[in-house]
């Protein structure tokens, strides 16, 4: 193990989406994680090829039955964390929630990932990213005609996992401290509706209007935008300071435009930058904006995006898929394979507990 989590000790039940990226986050910077499966489960991705799985291992249990639920018990009296993913109240019916764990382990961290949070109206009920954020205002504001779906990006992982893993940490660093868990409600809406603050704040200002392709930052503006080349791929133009936006023009050899920030002039101005993107490639477009501060570069696909300079050169990708981020420089992050299937006595045996004790 390496990572600045080194000697902290997770268990995981098994989930989707947000809950894995969250607990592989954690086994990144360093926390050892046991993933608790069901026996006989059929994972949507194959196990060996599953990202999300990667940096630790995993346990077989049949919750259904008291010799499992008394061995993931055993495992969470020895945990500094708990992550888990299922529908409010499914854990208390388990005898797993967390009143009965924090009084069997006063430090455990326990964490929760949900879509719609622990309570409300739509607590109960099913859903997934798309419903997520649809409810928090982003899908409406995202998209042309119609709402663009930005993958799972937004909700899952960007509003989800992530604020889980966040959560968690700083539990655990706090309960480095007090010496006492807590619980860590993680709710993709709650996520979600945090990362659009400056949205809010513009709109409170009356500086963002509420319909799609409408603003500065979703796809309205000339200098903010999307632009189809001759070769049917597309460039992404960022130029929004004054002295980026001189440098497209300049470097499209466009003269005599309205003001930059004249809104009215917007559509025209698109469709005109939009007819000079159209006579090249993209690819020549980008080597001729290459050491330019125009902000323009190639939308590149999913596998061009591996061999790109840049991100080679970084080294964003490693046999293990992205690497973990951020990058830390006395205690870096590391990605790890899958370690497979454990056996739960030599997991216990570690951690210095014992199935009934």
């Amino acid at each position: 193990m390496s990572g600045p989590l080194t000697g902290v000790r997770i268990v995981e039940f098994a989930g989707l989406g947000p809950t894995p990226f969250a607990a592989m986050t954690l086994a990144d910077f360093g926390a050892e994680v046991v993933r608790i499966e069901r026996p006989g489960a059929r994972p949507l991705i194959p196990q060996e090829v599953d990202i999300l799985n990667r940096g630790r291992g995993f346990v077989e249990l049949d919750l259904k039955s008291p010799a499992g639920r008394e061995a993931a018990r055993a495992l969470i009296s020895r945990a500094d964390g708990l992550i888990e993913g299922m529908r409010p109240g499914v854990m208390e019916r388990l005898g797993l929630g967390p009143d009965e764990m924090l009084a069997a382990n006063p430090r455990l961290v326990y964490g929760r990932m949900t879509g719609w949070g622990q309570e409300g109206p739509l607590a109960s009920r099913a859903g997934h990213d798309i419903n997520y954020i649809s409810l928090t205002g982003m899908l409406h504001a995202i998209g042309g005609e119609a709402p663009a779906v930005p993958l799972n990006l937004l909700g899952d992982f960007g509003g989800g996992g992530i604020y889980l893993a966040f959560g968690m940490v700083c539990a655990l660093l706090e309960a480095g401290r007090s010496g006492r868990g807590q619980v860590v409600d993680a709710a993709i809406v709650d996520g979600v509706s945090h990362l659009a603050a400056m949205i809010h704040s513009l709109r409170a200002a009356g500086l963002w209007a509420d319909r799609r392709q409408a603003n500065l930052l979703d796809g309205a503006a000339p200098f903010y935008t999307t632009y189809r080349c001759a070769c049917g791929g597309h460039v992404a133009v960022g130029a929004i300071e004054g002295k980026f936006w001189a440098a497209l023009l300049e470097g499209l050899g466009v003269a005599d435009m309205p003001a930059q920030m004249s809104v009215p002039d917007w559509p025209a101005m698109r469709a005109r930058l939009a007819a000079v993107f159209a006579t090249r490639t993209r690819d020549d477009w980008a080597a001729h904006f290459e050491g330019t501060d125009a902000c323009v570069t190639p939308v590149l696909s999913i596998d061009e995006a591996r061999k790109a300079p840049h991100m080679r050169a970084r080294e964003v990708f490693g046999p293990h898929g992205p690497n973990p981020a951020p990058r830390l420089s006395r205690t870096p992050p590391r990605a790890r394979g899958e370690d497979g299937a454990l056996a739960l006595e030599d997991v216990l045996k570690s951690w210095g507990g014992r199935i009934g004790g």
